[in-house]
C-alpha cells in the first residue's frame, strides 16, 4: 500500500467513478482498478461493488475510508512541516542549559536564529542534576551541560561543544597586582560559591582547588545562579571561582580575573540529545551547531 493507491481509493470513494478517479490523479482508468485490486488484496476484502452502471462502496470500504483520509492528511501536514523547516521558516524549538554553559548556546543561538528566523526558540536554566533527567525524558530537545553530567544511557547522544578552565574571579578594590594567584594568600579570603545543586561539577571542581591548596575557606557564601555571584564579587563579599570563558561575558569594572596557575582545571562541555529525537527543528540546530564546533576545531590548529 503506497501514497497513490491511497488516493486513487479516495477517489473512487468520493467521486464513485474510476475515471473521475483517473482524471484527478492523472493516471489512466486500468491503472486505478488495478490499484484498487492490490488493496482489495492487501486487505483481503473487497472494497466496490461494481456494476456496468454503478460504483458503490462496500461497508468494509467506507469503514476504510477515514482512516486513509488520515494517513493522507497527516502525509501532507508532515511534507508541509519538513518543508518550512528545510527553508527556516516555522517550526519550534526546546533548549536547555545549566548555568555555567551559558556562553556557548548564546553563540549557537545567534547563529541559528541568524539562519532560521522563523523557528521559534524556548531557552530553560536548569541546574545540572536536572539536566541529566529532562534529556532522559525527552523534556527538552537539546540540553548544553558539562559531560560529567551526561547519563549513561545508549539512548543519549552528544556533541562536544568546547572546553573551559576556572580563574578566581576577585573585587578589583583588593588591588592585588598581576594576572596570577602565584603569591595571594587565598585561605585568609572570603569565598562566593556558586550552590552545589546549581552546578555540582562546577562545585567538585573547586572543592578539588580547595584541597590541592591544603584549605578549607573560613567563610563561604553560596548562591543559586551565576549573576548573584558575580555581583557579590563586584561588592567586595569576597572572591570567587568561575568558568573563564563565562566570566569574560560580564562587565569587569569591578573585579579582575586570575589565573590559577599550574593547576588544570580544565571543563568540557556537550550538547546532549535524546537519539529518537524526530523534532525537524532539532535536525536544524545541530547542523548549525556542528558548524560552529568545527569552525572552532579550525580555528584552534591554526600554526
Amino acid at each position: 500500500m503506497d501514497n497513490i493507491q491511497i488516493k486513487c481509493f479516495i477517489s473512487v470513494a468520493r467521486t464513485l467513478s474510476f475515471s473521475e478517479a483517473a482524471r484527478r490523479n492523472y493516471v489512466s482508468q486500468s491503472t486505478v482498478s488495478r490499484y484498487i485490486r492490490d488493496l482489495e488484496k492487501e486487505f483481503g476484502v473487497k472494497l466496490f461493488e461494481r456494476t456496468r452502471r454503478d460504483v458503490t462502496l462496500t461497508n468494509e470500504g467506507k469503514l476504510l475510508l477515514p482512516y486513509a483520509q488520515n494517513i493522507i492528511d497527516n502525509i501532507n501536514k508532515a511534507t508541509s512541516v519538513v518543508s518550512q523547516l528545510n527553508s527556516g521558516s516555522g517550526g519550534k524549538l526546546s533548549i536547555a542549559y545549566d548555568s555555567t554553559s551559558l556562553n556557548y548556546p548564546m553563540k549557537c543561538l545567534k547563529k541559528f536564529t541568524e539562519n532560521y528566523p522563523n523557528i521559534t526558540v524556548d531557552m530553560f536554566k536548569l541546574s545540572g542534576s536536572d539536566c541529566t533527567s529532562s534529556i532522559t525524558s525527552m523534556d527538552y530537545d537539546f540540553c548544553f551541560m558539562p559531560r560529567d553530567m551526561l547519563p549513561d544511557s545508549d539512548d543519549i547522544e552528544s556533541l562536544v561543544t568546547h572546553k573551559d578552565s576556572l580563574s578566581l574571579l576577585v573585587p578589583s578594590k583588593y588591588n592585588i597586582k598581576g594576572k596570577s594567584i602565584d603569591g595571594v594568600d587565598l585561605k585568609s579570603m572570603k569565598f562566593v560559591l556558586l550552590s552545589e545543586g546549581d552546578s555540582p561539577i562546577l562545585y567538585m571542581e573547586i572543592m578539588d582547588i580547595f584541597r590541592t591548596f591544603h584549605f578549607t575557606p573560613d567563610s563561604v557564601t553560596e548562591f543559586d545562579d551565576i549573576r548573584s555571584v558575580y555581583m557579590a564579587v563586584g561588592a567586595g563579599m569576597g572572591v570567587a571561582i568561575l568558568p573563564t570563558q563565562l566570566v569574560k561575558n560580564y562587565s569587569q569594572k569591578s573585579v579582575k580575573i586570575m589565573d590559577l596557575g599550574n593547576i588544570e582545571t580544565d571543563l568540557t562541555y556537550v550538547l546532549a540529545w535524546h537519539k529518537n529525537n524526530s523534532n525537524p527543528a532539532a535536525h536544524l540546530f545541530l547542523k548549525t551547531t556542528n558548524l560552529i564546533t568545527s569552525e572552532s576545531d579550525e580555528e584552534e590548529y591554526i600554526p
